[in-house]
């Protein structure tokens, strides 16, 4: 029997207390992700936030030293708005974020910490669907969270943790990774969808460069709602017709 071509999504589990979600650059969330993240937390879920980096080399017409602390500034900001009051940055150096063991330690130093059920990342693969291609500090981290939700269980993988009171962490149960193109779950996004356009724009020095169109406010506001819901509305068929986020779910 043939596989359907675009098989229905299925609901992501909601057995869960906690969710980390690891990603290279402020931003990253915002661009769909944050509408599921706005639907958790008004369930009463946590969710933490850690960024490996800060974004520094992300606008070419601010230099790193002043962008990285801009930045951080609007990615506090936006994840507030979808209710995640923590927010950490790792310190790699954006744009050139190497996968590596420093990398999957500091990922699964993060876990240990924060102890989530549910771990979420993006993309890790080389392109977005065969048709653009992603970029390396995606890549990296991407592939190093889907590692280290294991490293961080193996008391002798990173022995130094335990040392730092970071005590092994087995209760990742799934690993989430939003902005596949094979996703397999999916939550609804009718009612964080609002909240993920006002996240999305509070990255509005990042926007207004990457525009570089010189947009009025409506005009970015424009932009970031597009951006959110034609995301979600393209799984809206698989989905029971509802807008949604989707993720490629892998249990451990």
């Amino acid at each position: 029997m043939t596989e359907p071509t675009n098989p229905q999504l299925r609901p992501m589990p909601e057995d869960w207390r906690r969710a980390l979600a690891v990603v290279a650059h402020p931003d990253d969330l915002e661009y769909g992700c944050s509408a599921a993240v706005a639907g958790w937390t008004d369930a009463g879920r946590e969710v933490a936030y850690v960024l490996a980096t800060r974004g520094e080399a992300g606008i070419d017409t601010v230099p790193p030293s002043v962008c990285g602390a801009l930045r951080e500034r609007e990615q506090r900001a936006s994840a507030a708005v979808v209710g995640v009051s923590t927010v950490e940055f790792l310190d790699h150096a954006d744009g050139v974020v190497v996968y590596g063991p420093d990398l999957r330690r500091d990922i699964a130093a993060a876990i240990r910490r924060h102890r989530p059920e549910l771990v979420i990342t993006l993309n890790h693969r080389d392109t977005w669907g065969g048709v653009a291609w992603n970029t390396p500090d995606h890549v990296a981290v991407g592939r190093a969270t889907l590692d280290a939700a294991g490293d961080a269980g193996n008391r002798w993988i990173f022995p130094e943790l335990a040392d730092q009171g970071l005590e092994p962490w087995n209760g990742v149960r799934w690993v989430a990774v939003a902005g596949s193109t094979t996703p397999t779950h999916a939550v609804d996004a009718t009612a964080g969808l609002d909240r993920a356009i006002a996240s999305l724009l509070e990255h509005r020095t990042y926007i207004e460069a990457l525009t570089d169109d010189n947009l009025s406010n409506g005009g970015i506001y424009e932009y970031c709602r597009q951006v959110v819901a034609s995301s979600a509305d393209a799984l809206a068929e698989r989905y029971g017709g509802r807008p949604a986020v989707g993720f490629e779910l892998f249990s451990r």
